[in-house]
């Protein structure tokens, strides 16, 4: 959260609270205490708590799309552009530990409630814009063929695992040292391999 702003300080707030007693047991009192914000500012800017909840949400997977999509440029090549999925993923996660584990944790949360639409509207704008940049390398025949959804998956899925686990303290291996293998093995499960060499 690199912005410095009254709306900022309140999120930062909230997720100190919410890494500290959990989600459920953190109230708007914790928050405008731990923020020093007023009740009147914390209502103006969210308008309850689960407002907040959702507004933490969105700003930390936005922060990561941000990140991936800047780097996402129409010149980059497959493999690099593959990559950087998952390289981008574990910076993020190991630069925002708290973040992330809060955000693996409140998916469902935000999904089912009132902003769950923007929830949806966000990943569907994000999902059109990265794409785009895939599309060119798709029909380049960079690719094995495999679904859109599958692709992700496969990519990015054995990168979220590890950082689950790593999260959750179940990793003696430090997320950061995986980061090059995890890329590596995510391009090689999606390439494009010559029928020559198939087998």
């Amino acid at each position: 959260m690199a912005r410095s702003s009254r709306k900022q300080e309140i999120l930062q707030a909230a997720l100190a609270c919410f890494t500290e007693h959990g989600v459920d047991a953190t109230t708007i009192e914790m928050i405008r205490d731990r923020s020093g914000a007023s009740i009147g500012s914390l209502y103006h800017h969210f308008g309850n708590r689960e407002r907040i909840i959702a507004a933490l949400y969105l700003e930390g997977i936005g922060e990561y799309a941000a990140l991936l999509e800047a780097g996402l440029v129409d010149t980059l090549q497959p493999e690099a552009c593959v990559k950087l999925f998952v390289t981008c993923y574990i910076d993020w996660v190991v630069a925002n530990p708290d973040w992330a584990r809060f955000i693996l944790h409140n998916r469902g949360r935000v999904e089912a409630g009132e902003w769950g639409e923007r929830l949806r509207e966000h990943n569907r704008d994000h999902g059109k814009r990265i794409g785009a940049v895939l599309r060119r390398h798709r029909e380049a025949g960079a690719f094995r063929p495999m679904p859109g959804d599958c692709f992700v998956s496969v990519v990015i899925g054995p990168a979220h695992d590890m950082a689950r686990n790593w999260l959750a303290g179940r990793s003696s291996t430090a997320l950061s040292d995986c980061r090059e293998l995890l890329a590596e093995i995510a391009w090689d499960s999606v390439r494009s391999v010559p029928k020559g060499k198939q087998g």
